[in-house]
Formats: structure tokens, sequence, C-alpha cells
């Protein structure tokens, strides 16, 4: 996210949906604030289906308002480095750890874990990302100005394959007002959008 402001305001996110489950989860980063002069990075991990459970520090009950769980934690950060979001299986359960990694340092930190009802499977190949304000409506002329770049999903599990972003589009009440623009760079896709 090089070109987001240090403000709060946007989330870069991808969607995942599970096998046998009907609701999806969430994973990303946002800007914030700096802190004592640094860079904040804000990463989100996230359940909206109902029946997640969790006993991790770093999450709570409810998603966005609704059922489910979310995890969050803080970290410095410089904006201009890729951010790998992990999202990982511990064995033979139905719960997922989120790891938030600094692939210009090697840090990992650990974002929270949940446990999704007996029964849900693995992760399915396809769904979708997005860019967020979600700091209230406001005209389309005042949304800020902010740039991220979106890479191609890999997995570790063998036979999965890796992953494919598709192009970016825009939706919504602003579409063709806020200056939109992606760029396709090797294995993803930037995206600039606001004033």
């Amino acid at each position: 996210m090089a070109g987001a402001s240090h403000d709060s305001g946007y989330y870069f996110a991808e969607q995942f949906s599970f096998q046998n489950i009907e609701d999806v989860g969430y994973c990303g980063i946002q800007n914030r604030p700096n802190s004592n002069g640094e860079s904040i990075v804000h990463a989100v991990f996230s359940s909206f289906q109902n029946g997640t459970t969790t006993s991790d520090a770093n999450c709570h009950d409810g998603a966005d308002g609704g059922p489910g769980v979310s995890c969050a934690v803080e970290i410095n950060g410089d904006y201009r480095d890729t951010y790998n979001l992990a999202i990982e299986n511990v064995p033979g359960s139905t719960t997922w750890t989120g790891t938030v990694i600094n692939t210009a340092t090697g840090a990992q930190t650990r974002v929270g874990s949940w446990t999704l009802p007996s029964g849900a499977g693995g992760i399915e190949s396809s769904y979708s990302g997005f860019v967020e304000y979600y700091r209230g409506t406001q005209p389309c002329s005042k949304l800020p100005k902010t740039e991220a770049t979106f890479y191609n999903p890999v997995s570790k599990t063998p036979g999965a394959g890796n992953g494919v972003v598709g192009e970016p589009y825009e939706y919504g009440d602003c579409v063709g007002k806020v200056d939109f623009s992606t760029t396709q760079v090797p294995d993803g896709y930037e995206i600039k959008v606001g004033f």
C-alpha cells in the first residue's frame, strides 16, 4: 500500500470461502495514523460464519456487526514493503490461523486464530478481493487518494496450485467518478483511486 496515506480509512482485503459452509473469511491490511514517528500497518483476519469460535487474545466475537469472529493486530511497517497474509489450517481440525508477513524484513506476526463449525472443509479455489473506504459516504469527488498492489495468491498445499488475481473493477455509487485505474504488474495488479 505504498500510495496509501498514513491515516485511517482504507481496507485492502481478500475474501475466501470454505468448502461445506455458507459464509466467507476476510484477510487484509489497513492504513493507520503514525505512532511515535513510525508507520502503522493494521492487519485483519475475520470469519463471517455463524458458529465460529475463538479463545485468541487478538480476536473477538462478531464480524462487521454480524456473526463470526474478527482478529486484528497492529505492527510497525513501511508502507513501501509488500505484506503477505498467510492463512493456515491447524492439521486435523477446522481451526485457521492468520499471519501477516513483511516480505522485505521477513518479520512474521500472528494476527489471530479461529475455529469454524464442525464439517467445514478447506479453502475454495476462487473468490474476490476489494479496496474499501470504510469511513462513511461522502461526495465521490472527496474520496481520499490511495494506491495498493494485489498479488496472485499462492498455496503450499500439495496439488492445490496457485491463484490468479483477475483485473480489478469499480462498483458502487461512484463508478466513473473517483479516478479509478489499474495497471497489470508481474503477478498481480496495481490499483489507484481517489484524489
